[in-house]
C-alpha cells in the first residue's frame, strides 16, 4: 500500500474525505445518560490515597513523611527518571501513611501510596505561572510540563513530556477529542465548556513541536463539542476541526492516524516515526493550566453513569479520591443490580473493581455501575463455534479465535507468533462474539503472564550477566595473580643463576670482610692491651735470643782440630756483630716510637679483661716458641757432638760440651728471666696512673733491651772463653 503524502492528505482534509480503518462496531452509545448536565465539583472525601505511579513508566522518589503538613499542589514525589511524573497533593493536609494500597488494576495489585486526610482548607501552595510562554525556552516548558505530573489523559498515561520532547520533524498534531466507547462524556462536557483552554493548551503544543498541520478530531456524535471548538478556533486558519465518522474504536491511536492520514503505524514503531503526534483533548486542557496557571495536575474529568446511578453526571475528581465516595455524589443504588458491580472504564475496555477504596488516578475517565440487564454477565460464556465474527470485528486485523485458544492453553509462544501485543484491548471481538466469550480477560491475562515471564528472564539475564562478570572478574585476578608468581619465580630463578656465577666472588668478599673486621676488632683490641712498638721490641728480642742460640750451637761445633777453623771463627764473629746491631736498631726504633704510641692508646683498655686475655695468649705463644727453640738446639747439639766426637778426644770433647751447654743454660735462662720479667712489671705498672704508667713502659723496655744485649754479650764471651780454652 503506497502511504499517502502530505499534500495528499492536506487535499483530503480539505474536502472532507477521509480513510477507515478495518473492523469495528457500533455499539449503543448510552452517552445521554450523563452528558446532559455540566461538570459538577465533589465535596472533599474523608482521605485521599495517591499510588506514586500513575502513569506508564517510573515511579517517582517520595519526599515526604508520615506526619507532614502539605498544601494543595504540592508535590508528593520527584522525577528520578526521565519516564517518572511527579505526583501532586490534591488538597491541604496532613500525610498520615505511605504504605501499599489496592490500586486500580484488573487482578486488585497493591503498590505504594501516600495517604493524606485534608483540614478543609483546601489551600495551595505558591504557584509558578508561565503566561508568556513564549518568551521561555522550549527547554523551560518541556520542564514545567513534567514537573506539574502531566501524562495521558486519553487511557494510555504515556508521559506528555516525552512526547513533546521529540526530535523528529512533525508533520501532523492530531488534537483527539474522539472519545468513542459508549457511556463515557468526559471529553464531550471538557470541549463543550472549556474549549477556549483547550485552545490555549493547542497552542502550547504547537510552539513546543512546530507541526505543519493541526487537526482537532471529534466524532461527529458530538455537534457541540464542534462548535464549541470552531468558535473557541475561528482565529487560527491552520487549525482543522475535522468531524469522523462515530464507529467503534475510533478513538484508539492507531486508528484515528489510519483515518485522517491514511498512514499506518508500524508494528514496533511510534506515530512520531511516521511525523505525527496525537494528544487527547484533556491533556491540552492539563498543559494550558500548567502553564497558563502554573497549577498541577491535580484533577480531572470523570463520568459517573449506569442505570444503577441515581444522578449520572461529569465531576471533577480530585486524584486519590475513593471510588465510593464519587458513587454516593452519582447516588449509587446498587439495588438496582444483580450483585454490586462497579466497572472503571467503559463497557467495552473497563474491569470490575474488588473495592471501593480504590482511588481516583491520572487515566480514569468513567465509574459505570449498570442495571440488570445493561450487560451480559460474565459467567455465560460457552464454546466458541468459529463464526469468525470476531475476526471481522478486529480493527487491527488480527485472529482472536486463535489468540483465544493459545491464550486459554497457556501457550505463550504460540500467542506471540499471532501477535498478541499489536491487539489493543478494545474489546471489538468480545461484543460480537455470540458465545460471549470474555475474549480480551484471556488476552489481558495472556500478555500479563508474558511479561512475567519476560521480566524472570531479564533478571535471569541479569544475574547471569553479574554472575559472567564475577567470574571473568576472578579468573582475570587469577590470571594476574599467576602472572605475578610467574615473574616473581623467574626473577628469583635469574637471581640464584647471577648468584651461582659470582657466588665464589660473593664468598671471597664475604671471608675478606669478615677477616678485616676481626683484624679490626683484634687491632682494637691489642691497641688497648699492649702497643705495637712493645711487641716490635719483643720481636727484636726473640730474634736477639734466636741469633744468639744459634751462635752458641756454632761454637759447640768449632774444634780446633779442624784446618778451616780459624777462618770460620772470623765469619761468625762478623755476623755475630751484625745481628747484634740490628737489634739494636731495632730496639732503639721502638724506644723512639713508643711515647707516640702512648699518647693515643686509650688508659681504659689496658685494665679491660680482654687485654689481660691477649696478654696471656702471647705469653703462652712465647713460652712454645721458646719451647721449641731449646729442644731444636738440643737435638742439633747433640747431633753435632756425635759428629765431632769421632774426631775429638773424649776428654777434651766431655769438657768443652759441658761447658758450652753449662754456658748456653745460663744465656737461655736470663733470657727467659727478662721475657718473663716484661708482662709481671707491665702488670704490676698498669695499677698506676697513666702518666707513670707511660714513664715505667719505657724504662722497662730500656731494661729488657739491655738485659738482652748482656746476655748475648755473656754467651758470646762464654762460646770465646771455651774456644780459647779448648785451643
Amino acid at each position: 500500500m503506497m502511504v499517502p503524502s502530505y499534500e495528499d492528505i492536506i487535499e483530503r482534509l480539505n474536502s472532507h474525505k477521509l480513510w477507515d480503518f478495518p473492523g469495528g462496531v457500533h455499539p449503543d452509545d448510552k452517552k445521554t445518560l450523563s452528558n446532559t448536565s455540566g461538570i459538577q465539583r465533589v465535596a472533599l472525601p474523608d482521605l485521599f490515597t495517591l499510588p506514586l505511579r500513575q502513569h506508564v513508566g517510573m515511579e517517582g522518589g517520595c519526599i515526604v513523611d508520615v506526619g507532614d503538613r502539605v498544601k494543595k499542589g504540592q508535590p508528593l514525589t520527584q522525577s528520578t527518571n526521565p519516564y517518572a511524573v511527579p505526583v501532586h497533593a490534591p488538597s491541604s493536609g496532613e500525610v498520615v501513611a505511605i504504605a501499599p494500597h489496592v490500586i486500580a488494576h484488573p487482578s486488585g495489585l497493591t503498590e505504594m501510596c501516600i495517604s493524606i486526610r485534608p483540614d478543609g482548607e483546601d489551600s495551595w501552595t505558591e504557584l509558578a505561572p508561565m503566561a508568556d510562554y513564549r518568551a521561555y525556552e522550549k527547554s523551560e516548558l518541556i520542564e514545567a510540563i513534567c514537573n506539574a505530573g502531566i501524562s495521558g489523559l486519553g487511557g494510555a498515561g504515556f508521559p506528555t513530556h516525552i512526547k513533546t520532547s521529540s526530535s523528529k520533524p512533525v508533520e501532523f498534531l492530531i488534537i483527539n477529542g474522539i472519545e468513542c466507547e459508549p457511556y463515557i462524556t468526559a471529553d464531550d462536557r471538557l470541549m463543550r465548556e472549556y474549549a477556549w483552554q483547550i485552545r490555549q493548551g493547542i497552542d502550547i503544543l504547537t510552539h513546543l513541536v512546530g507541526p505543519k498541520a493541526i487537526v482537532i478530531a471529534v466524532e461527529d456524535n458530538k455537534p457541540e463539542a464542534i462548535e464549541a471548538l470552531r468558535l473557541a478556533c475561528q482565529d487560527k486558519t491552520d487549525y482543522r476541526i475535522v468531524p469522523v465518522e462515530t464507529k467503534y474504536p475510533a478513538g484508539g491511536e492507531k486508528q484515528l492516524i489510519q483515518i485522517i492520514t491514511g498512514r499506518e503505524v508500524p508494528r514496533n514503531g511510534l506515530p512520531a516515526d511516521i511525523g505525527i503526534l496525537m494528544f487527547n483533548v484533556g491533556t491540552a486542557y492539563a498543559i494550558a493550566d500548567a502553564i497558563i496557571s502554573g497549577k498541577p495536575l491535580i484533577e480531572r474529568v470523570v463520568t459517573l453513569t449506569g442505570e444503577a446511578a441515581g444522578q449520572p453526571c461529569n465531576v471533577w475528581a480530585r486524584l486519590g479520591t475513593p471510588v465510593g465516595h464519587l458513587l454516593d455524589h452519582a447516588e449509587y443504588q446498587p439495588e438496582k443490580q444483580r450483585a454490586p458491580r462497579v466497572i472503571m472504564g467503559g463497557p467495552m475496555m473497563g474491569f470490575a473493581l474488588a473495592d471501593l477504596n480504590i482511588p481516583i488516578v491520572k487515566i480514569t475517565n468513567c465509574l459505570l455501575v449498570p442495571g440488570k440487564r445493561e450487560l451480559a454477565d460474565d459467567d455465560v460464556e460457552r464454546p466458541c463455534i468459529r463464526c469468525s465474527e470476531c475476526a471481522d470485528a478486529c480493527p487491527a486485523s488480527l485472529l482472536p479465535q486463535q489468540l483465544f485458544w493459545h491464550a486459554k492453553a497457556k501457550e505463550h509462544d504460540k500467542v506471540q507468533e499471532y501477535n498478541l501485543f499489536d491487539c489493543i484491548e478494545c474489546g471489538a471481538c468480545a461484543y460480537v462474539c455470540p458465545s460471549e466469550i470474555p475474549l480480551v480477560h484471556y488476552y489481558r491475562q495472556a500478555k500479563s503472564a508474558i511479561r512475567l515471564e519476560r521480566d524472570e528472564r531479564n533478571k535471569a539475564e541479569k544475574a547471569r550477566l553479574r554472575f559472567e562478570a564475577r567470574k571473568a572478574r576472578l579468573e582475570q585476578e587469577k590470571r594476574e595473580r599467576e602472572e605475578r608468581h610467574r615473574k616473581a619465580k623467574e626473577a628469583r630463578m635469574a637471581a640464584s643463576e647471577n648468584k651461582g656465577s659470582t657466588g665464589s666472588k660473593d664468598k671471597v668478599a664475604a671471608a675478606l670482610a669478615r677477616a678485616k673486621a676481626k683484624k679490626q676488632s683484634q687491632q682494637s683490641a691489642g691497641t688497648a692491651s699492649q702497643p705495637p712498638e712493645d711487641k716490635k721490641a719483643q720481636v727484636a728480642a726473640a730474634v736477639a735470643r734466636a741469633k744468639a742460640k744459634k751462635a752458641t750451637r756454632q761454637s759447640d761445633t768449632s774444634l780446633p782440630s779442624e784446618p778451616d777453623a780459624a777462618p770460620s771463627e772470623g765469619s761468625d764473629d762478623k755476623q755475630e756483630k751484625v745481628a747484634a746491631a740490628i737489634a739494636r736498631a731495632k730496639a732503639k726504633k721502638a724506644q723512639r716510637d713508643s711515647p707516640e704510641q702512648q699518647d693515643v692508646t686509650s688508659p681504659l683498655s689496658d685494665e679491660s679483661p680482654q687485654a689481660d686475655e691477649d696478654d696471656k695468649k702471647q705469653r703462652v705463644a712465647a713460652a712454645v716458641a721458646r719451647a721449641k727453640a731449646k729442644k731444636q738446639a738440643r737435638e742439633a747439639s747433640l747431633e753435632e757432638s756425635a759428629d765431632s766426637s769421632d774426631e775429638r778426644a773424649d776428654n777434651q770433647s766431655s769438657t768443652s760440651d759441658k761447658d758450652a751447654r753449662i754456658a748456653a743454660a745460663v744465656a737461655r735462662a736470663k733470657a727467659k728471666k727478662a721475657q718473663r720479667d716484661m708482662p709481671r712489671q707491665s702488670n704490676e705498672h698498669s695499677a698506676r696512673d697513666e702518666a707513670a704508667k707511660q714513664e715505667n713502659t719505657a724504662e722497662d723496655e730500656k731494661r729488657q733491651r739491655i738485659a738482652a744485649a748482656v746476655a748475648k754479650a755473656k754467651a758470646k764471651k762464654a762460646a770465646r772463653n771455651t774456644d780459647s780454652e779448648n785451643e
